[in-house]
């Protein structure tokens, strides 16, 4: 039986409630608020986007019994004025927008907020509910505030069953789910992580409803509790899994997944703006968006420079792409620093690697062009593929190079490249994650019945056609080098290339490995071996085991940690790749 685990959980030291299913959440509510010693309580509910609102309100409706319900819905613009605000960030593409700088306050409509707020004024007695995306700002104060938080990956899944509106549009049913999507990437996470980020240590409780029949709630201060004790120890993040018109077999079989399922493409297992944390208050689980945790506290878990370049996000991505007995993904580029920041209003672009994790005989990656092509052509060529239904000599053009276990591939932003089938690779990259131009996807349809998006506009414009067969060769394929050893132990540098900005180590060991954050935050993931155990040496956390294929995360107030075989892993090798923030690289 696989030891991977699908919900990792950081257990919380304390005494703390957590209020489980809608009666006991009202019950607690209810007698909260009638200790106020006020005639009239106002109750503020603020919802991420993706919260099921007209269950949360029914729900919270009937058991606080409130004198009067105010949905924020009522007080913003018409739907048509939504979409003219947030369109020129959404553009004309089904996949690319440009980040949003838009705050809560723009959805509103001045007359009628000064409306709701009279008639939330006039009421004299009894429990107001103010509730919806925004309720904090139109309330103009509270005499409680509920936070309902919700987690990306739901939020994803809710936009595919057609569940959830953007916010102050009503587009469930109509929109392509890919477009759902992409406003919420480009313009309504925008705003609600902008809210949040002032909201977070002011709630006085959280709310849970990632899944919608079994809500949680937890109050703020075991909310900023939890985050406060999980930037002091080693941490894993909830991993999700995702198919794809090119998905394998490999992590079905190692990670106990569904076997009726019919692939599995991706796994992200460390993208904080994706994935979950889970805390766990006694033996309930409180599940909250990763990214509060840089809400929180960023300097603490990135350390003063890394949040000094990047503020409150997360560089590092860890995640994987299964083409074992699947396809080859799609032939692919990443945009320069440059025009990621021209284009998309983004500041660093995803520059990565393909660690392999495993690979059948006869597999390859394609990277970098072969020598003397002729750029102008592979465009035509490219083109009348993607509008003719022709077929790409993909080998015409891009180098292919054998791939086996622990290989690994630098891949900097502008460089052509693609996993081929029959590959499980940890892909380590800076963190913008949906910024792939694709150039050519074999012909073949997305899970949906659709045509995959391809950007041949883009792509063109960001290929570095210098990146040929003898330059790939010296500076992308396998730089592994000796960097020290000792009893039990040798560390090797892997990457990444001078012009990215991640360092990678590899450490093999039979024994304690002493590392350290060096105040800068770490990523690593069990690459070889059943089983390690990451330890204090001043037994400032508890023993943290972790198992094959699983990634976690150090915070860099951590400092000394040490690294070591366990269980059945005694006395066996063992290895880890670990990357961080380099000091300095060479700009784009």
């Amino acid at each position: 039986m696989s030891k991977f685990t699908r919900s990792p959980f950081v257990q919380i030291e304390g005494d703390f409630d957590v209020f489980e299913g809608w009666v006991s959440i009202s019950t607690h509510l209810q007698q909260h608020i009638a200790a106020m010693n006020r005639k009239k309580k106002t109750i503020v509910v603020e919802l991420y986007q993706g919260v099921l609102e007209e269950e949360t309100i029914l729900e919270l409706a009937n058991g606080i019994s409130p004198v009067s319900v105010f949905r924020t819905r009522d007080c913003m613009w018409s739907a048509d004025k939504i979409t003219a605000i947030v369109s020129p960030y959404l553009t004309d593409d089904r996949i690319f927008g440009r980040m949003s700088g838009i705050t809560i306050d723009a959805y509103f409509d001045p007359g009628k907020i000064k409306e709701f707020r009279r008639k939330i004024k006039s009421i004299g007695e009894g429990i107001v509910l103010v509730i919806g995306t925004g309720a904090s700002f139109v309330a103009e104060g509270c005499d409680l505030l509920v936070y309902s938080d919700m987690a990306r990956w739901e939020i994803q899944r809710r936009m595919r069953e057609h569940l959830v509106d953007n916010i102050g549009v009503t587009n469930r049913d109509t929109e392509d789910p890919m477009l759902l999507y992409k406003h919420g990437y480009f313009v309504d996470w925008r705003i609600c992580d902008r809210l949040k980020r002032n909201l977070l240590s002011k709630l006085d409780y959280l709310l849970d409803t990632n899944c919608s029949n079994n809500p949680k709630m937890v109050a703020g201060r075991a909310i900023t509790e939890g985050l406060h004790q999980t930037l002091r120890r080693p941490f894993s993040l909830v991993p999700f899994f995702d198919p794809g018109p090119w998905g394998g077999q490999w992590m079905k079989a190692r990670f106990g997944l569904d076997k009726e399922a019919l692939n599995y493409g991706w796994c992200f297992n460390c993208v904080p703006e994706e994935n979950s944390l889970l805390l766990r208050y006694g033996e309930i689980g409180i599940e909250v968006p990763a990214i509060n945790l840089l809400m929180h506290d960023p300097k603490n878990l990135l350390g003063s420079m890394v949040y000094e370049r990047f503020g409150e996000e997360f560089p590092i991505r860890f995640d994987y792409l299964d083409t074992m007995e699947g396809g080859n993904l799609s032939l692919q580029v990443h945009p320069t620093a440059k025009y990621i920041r021209a284009t998309f209003g983004v500041q660093y672009t995803q520059d990565e690697s393909y660690y392999m994790m495993d690979a059948k005989p006869g597999a390859v990656v394609y990277l970098g062009l072969k020598e003397k092509i002729d750029p102008e052509q592979m465009i035509q060529e490219l083109e009348s593929a993607r509008d003719e239904g022709e077929t790409f000599d993909v080998e015409k053009y891009v180098q292919t190079w054998p791939v086996k276990k622990h290989d690994h591939f630098l891949i900097p932003a502008g460089t052509i490249h693609c996993s081929g089938r029959n590959s499980m690779v940890l892909e380590i990259s800076a963190t913008p994650y949906i910024f792939t131009f694709k150039l050519w996807d074999w012909g073949r349809l997305g899970l949906d019945g659709k045509p995959r998006p391809i950007n041949i506009e883009h792509g063109k414009k960001v290929i570095d056609w210098g990146r040929t067969t003898s330059w790939t060769k010296n500076n992308l394929v396998n730089r592994i080098e000796s960097v020290g050893e000792g009893d039990g132990w040798r560390e090797e540098r892997t990457g990444l290339h001078d012009s990215e900005f991640l360092e990678t180590r590899r450490h093999w060991f039979t024994k304690s490995v002493l590392h350290n954050t060096h105040g800068n935050v770490n990523v690593l993931n069990v690459v070889e071996g059943g089983e390690i155990v990451v330890e204090s040496p001043l037994r400032s956390f508890e023993p943290f085991v972790v198992h094959y294929a699983e990634t976690f995360i150090v915070p860099a107030c951590v400092g000394e940690y040490v690294i070591r075989p366990n269980g059945e892993s005694e006395g066996k090798e063992c290895a880890t790749i670990k990357a961080y923030v380099r000091n300095k690289v060479h700009s784009q």
